[in-house]
């Protein structure tokens, strides 16, 4: 059977362990709580962004709950919430500081709105989907890398929020989810130039017409928002002459995420119709020019002395 007594007398001899392993007890209470009703919030929200934002919600009301809780516990009231807050800066500011820097960084994100899950960033040299942002790390499913264009490597990379304070972050959706691509076409000297100007432009208006259209409301939004420069938003061509070839240069605008499919269309159907021009329009490839032959002598009659 327990001994409530030899129970008593352990808490009157050790009472400041005691009150720690009752706040211990009540700390974990309340985190069971909050898992409890993450549970509940995944089951009942069929909206994944709104399930995220309730997720977090429960999880950092769940944080600052500990934080007050432990603080009234220890010092018996709120009043001397200033002090303590102080003190405990102080005394862990240099062991920790990397986790507060990480800390600070995930309320910047999230009150500044520096990027959220669904955009896709680059910072600190590492390009990918924000899958996650927590308290501590961001979350990226990784692109790029070994893997040409814009496509996943496969690998789920956890970046510390201090790095949004170190350097520059990339972000290709915020506000405006499309960029500017471009690709070379060379085109042979002699061909129909205004012929393949048609084609290629004739092309890319019809491959890229949807993102075109869904562009153009949202960057005049961003030239309302930000002090930039109106920029084209339809896709134009740009000659230039070069020593073996005239060389074409198509930029148009497409959306961030299809990128490398889009230039695979364009590619494709501009081969298709250059290849139905039957020779008057002909896709060039690097020539090599001999200024000049040496001459050779050859005396086919000299006989050769045994």
């Amino acid at each position: 059977m327990i001994d409530i007594q030899k129970i008593e007398r352990w808490i009157n001899d050790y009472p400041l362990l005691w009150s720690i392993i009752k706040f211990l007890i009540l700390a974990a209470i309340i985190l069971i709580i909050v898992k409890l009703l993450r549970k509940q919030l995944k089951k009942n929200i069929p909206n994944t962004a709104i399930r995220y934002k309730s997720q977090k919600g429960i999880e950092i009301l769940g944080y600052i709950l500990l934080v007050i809780i432990g603080i009234t516990y220890f010092t018996g009231t709120i009043k001397d919430f200033t002090l303590i807050i102080g003190l405990f800066t102080a005394g862990i500011a240099f062991t920790l500081q990397e986790l507060i820097l990480s800390i600070a960084g995930s309320l910047y994100i999230f009150l500044v709105k520096v990027y959220a899950p669904g955009d896709r960033i680059e910072i600190n040299g590492i390009k990918g989907d924000v899958i996650d942002v927590d308290s501590v790390y961001t979350t990226m499913m990784e692109i790029g890398e070994w893997v040409s264009s814009d496509n996943y490597t496969g690998r789920i990379v956890k970046l510390s929020n201090a790095f949004v304070f170190k350097g520059p972050v990339y972000n290709y959706s915020k506000d405006f989810p499309f960029i500017w691509d471009e690709f070379n076409l060379p085109i042979r000297y002699g061909s129909d130039i205004d012929l393949a100007k048609s084609i290629v432009i004739k092309i890319a208006s019809e491959t890229l017409s949807e993102f075109t259209a869904n562009s153009k409301s949202q960057w005049r939004d961003v030239v309302n928002k930000y002090y930039i420069e109106d920029a084209q938003v339809d896709p134009t061509l740009a000659i230039s002459l070069t020593d073996n070839w005239i060389q074409f240069n198509l930029r148009y605008i497409v959306d961030f995420k299809k990128r490398r499919i889009t230039k695979h269309r364009l590619n494709d159907a501009i081969r298709a119709e250059i290849e139905k021009t039957d020779g008057k329009v002909i896709l060039a490839s690097t020539t090599i020019e001999l200024i000049k032959i040496p001459d050779l002598k050859i005396d086919v009659n000299k006989q050769t002395k045994s």
